[in-house]
């Protein structure tokens, strides 16, 4: 229960680090590079509760047009748990996100209280973390993702999300550090991938390709160029070529989450997702 009033309002780009600071401690490793493309994605999108001048509970709440929404940051500061105050913004977030279909990557613990807010088990994700021991592959057809490509990058994503995404990913594939392979063959993209350093090691995220071939030369490609640094892959857990690559690059299982959603579930094709963008935003 709230026992005093708080103010719940879009977050600030100062906040928003406060909000990773969160996420870190949570031990959820975001990248160092993440907040600026977060918020060009929706800026009215990530929500911070206060009580008096303290920041007391976070969520991000992105709008993907009209029909579909993404929840993640809902995070409770440590002192203040136990008062109302994540569960208020909770119910602020899904207001702002209104009829839309609504997904996100619930932690184990939280599972049961997702189930009670309408959302549904749609599959796992699994968090594999390890040295990279990847020496770059000798493949013609690599190109790092440049203004060139984009449009086709831009194109070849919507088959892998529920709805365009234009904003985030022409900064995510190209901005703040983190760098982007596709692979393009005969003129067409056939997968792409982007690395990106975290608070802890560098994380590959999107890593989407046509088959588990391509989807290796693209791994082999973005861990190369943090070879003996540790790298995190997060592939959904029904895609078995995924865990294989994993597996056979010695990355080993630490952390799973369960994609859900409130609305009827998007068909994604799950075996041309070798890696998830990310947890916060999908």
């Amino acid at each position: 229960m709230v026992m005093h009033l708080i103010d719940i309002r879009p977050m600030s780009r100062r906040d928003i680090d406060v909000a990773l600071d969160w996420a870190a401690a949570e031990g959820w490793n975001p990248g160092l590079a993440d907040a600026d493309a977060f918020l060009a994605t929706d800026p009215a999108g990530f929500l911070m509760a206060w009580h008096g001048d303290e920041p007391v509970a976070c969520i991000s709440v992105v709008a993907y047009g009209d029909a579909y929404g993404f929840l993640g940051f809902y995070i409770a500061a440590p002192a203040h748990r136990g008062r109302g105050f994540g569960w208020a913004t909770w119910q602020a977030g899904i207001a702002r996100l209104g009829n839309r279909v609504v997904g996100l990557d619930g932690v184990v613990a939280q599972q049961d209280n997702y189930r009670r807010s309408g959302f549904v088990l749609a599959h796992r994700n699994v968090r594999y973390e390890g040295l990279s021991r990847a020496d770059f592959p000798a493949d013609p057809r690599l190109a790092r993702i440049g203004q060139g490509l984009l449009p086709a990058i831009l194109a070849y994503d919507c088959a892998f999300f529920p709805a365009p995404r234009d904003a985030f990913v022409t900064r995510w594939t190209r901005e703040g550090g983190r760098t982007g392979y596709a692979l393009v063959d005969g003129g067409d993209v056939v997968g792409y991938g982007v690395i990106r350093a975290c608070r802890e090691g560098h994380k590959i995220g999107p890593l989407f390709a046509d088959d588990p071939a391509d989807a290796e030369v693209l791994f082999r490609a973005l861990a190369s160029t943090v070879k003996g640094e540790t790298i995190v892959l997060d592939p959904p857990e029904p895609n078995d070529e995924a865990l294989a690559l994993a597996e056979r690059h010695d990355l080993s299982p630490v952390f799973e989450t369960a994609r859900m959603y409130r609305g009827p579930a998007p068909v994604l094709p799950l075996q041309r997702i070798f890696g998830i963008t990310t947890f916060e935003l999908g």
